[in-house]
């Protein structure tokens, strides 16, 4: 199984374009950091919302929204919830990277929040709690490795209290430049082999007050 945030019934749909077409789904990324009563970090909820084109197959492929209003039942809801949590192969990381002075945030799996639709985009929220932390500056970075989905952190950034960010979008053209120097972009492998998602990731650096 590809390491990507979308099921796998449509990744057999879309396994025919081109490997040079990367990516073929696109989200934007909100990161709310939450934090206990003494400002230690607990947990990291995510808010996905994708694209309209990935959100009308995500609901044909699973006949819903039969009417077309791109307005979910309760039901609908019930049964969609969660679909982009399912299914993450040994290794996965949630598409989500923390890198402190301290060493590497540990996040543990996901639980699913809610799900709706905005604007004809699928929008899901889920939590990640934080089973490690580490210490300084955070460094946050949000990407699938494959670089089969490209998220962006345009989404709302909720930060916690005494901390600022500073977000950096990523350089495409200066990535292009590097994936094309790596090796056979044409071989559909490369880009799981490589994790070229790296080098397309917007960072996100958080700087916090020492706690008291």
């Amino acid at each position: 199984m590809r390491r990507v945030l979308i099921i796998p019934a449509l990744l057999a749909s879309l396994a025919a374009t081109p490997v040079a077409a990367h990516p073929h789904v696109f989200v934007d990324v909100g990161l709310t950091f939450e934090t206990d009563g003494q400002g230690a970090l607990t947990g990291i909820e995510v808010t996905w919302s994708y694209d309209d084109l990935f959100s009308m197959l995500i609901l044909s492929d699973r006949g819903l929204d039969a009417d077309g209003d791109m307005v979910l039942t309760e039901a609908e809801r019930a049964e969609l919830i969660g679909f982009d949590l399912t299914d993450w192969p040994e290794g996965f990381e949630g598409a989500l990277f923390v890198e402190t002075e301290g060493g590497k945030l540990s996040l543990g799996p996901p639980e699913a929040l809610s799900i709706r639709m905005e604007d004809g985009h699928i929008v899901t929220r889920h939590r990640r709690p934080v089973t490690a932390a580490g210490s300084g500056d955070m460094t946050v970075r949000a990407f699938d490795p494959s670089y089969y989905a490209a998220l962006s952190m345009t989404g709302a950034m909720t930060l916690p209290e005494g901390c600022t960010g500073k977000l950096s979008e990523a350089d495409d053209a200066a990535a292009d430049e590097k994936v094309e120097g790596l090796g056979n972009t044409a071989d559909e492998g490369f880009f799981d082999a490589v994790e070229v998602g790296r080098y397309y990731a917007d960072t996100l650096i958080v700087t916090c007050e020492p706690l008291s």
